[in-house]
């Protein structure tokens, strides 16, 4: 039986986090979008602006079966970098910010534990916000499934294999067979 739950994160470009978490044994849906700000129904050329509030995140269906929310919170948190306020690598703003937005209690408790205990993987200190969710806008289709649809091209090459590299020595033990 399935046990379908949500999250919703962000950190950096969600084409990397989107291209992370789809590996990941249990991850039925991924939904790169946007959150977290004041703008009803932005689009992408005014989430580049900064101007929106949002953060470019991915909504993540998964079957809590398979894969837990700690497990989940822990993949991401650290198969991106949680330590640079408002960037990851070259890409800078607010909208790139490392976010976690909880669903419920639950899923505030469990984020508040991973996120101790990945304090201790960092040298710096972590600056993920963690606040509740609200509204999800879906980015526009081209945004979807970026990095499968797109393996040969420079940003899928230099800034995302790395991340899947580092997933796959990490975490082999969940991904997808």
């Amino acid at each position: 039986m399935e046990n379908k739950q949500i999250a919703t994160f962000g950190g950096g470009c969600f084409w990397c986090v989107e291209a992370v978490v789809q590996r990941l044994e249990g991850v039925e849906l991924v939904v790169s979008g946007y959150t977290a700000g004041h703008t009803e129904n932005p689009r992408y050329r005014a989430i580049c602006s900064g101007t929106t509030g949002h953060a470019e995140v991915v909504q993540v269906t998964f079957d809590a079966d398979k894969i837990s929310y700690e497990d989940l919170i822990t993949v991401f948190m650290t198969t991106h970098d949680p330590t640079t306020l408002n960037r990851q690598g070259a890409d800078k703003g607010t909208q790139y910010r490392s976010i976690i937005l909880y669903h419920d209690a639950g899923q505030k408790a469990i984020a508040e534990k991973v996120l101790q205990n990945v304090k201790l993987v960092y040298s710096d200190p972590i600056v993920t916000e963690l606040v509740p969710m609200e509204k999800f806008y879906p980015a526009e289709n081209y945004h979807q499934n970026y990095y499968n649809s797109h393996l040969t091209k420079g940003y899928c090459r230099v800034v995302i294999d790395p991340k899947v590299k580092k997933l796959r020595d990490l975490y082999a033990d969940k991904l997808k067979t």
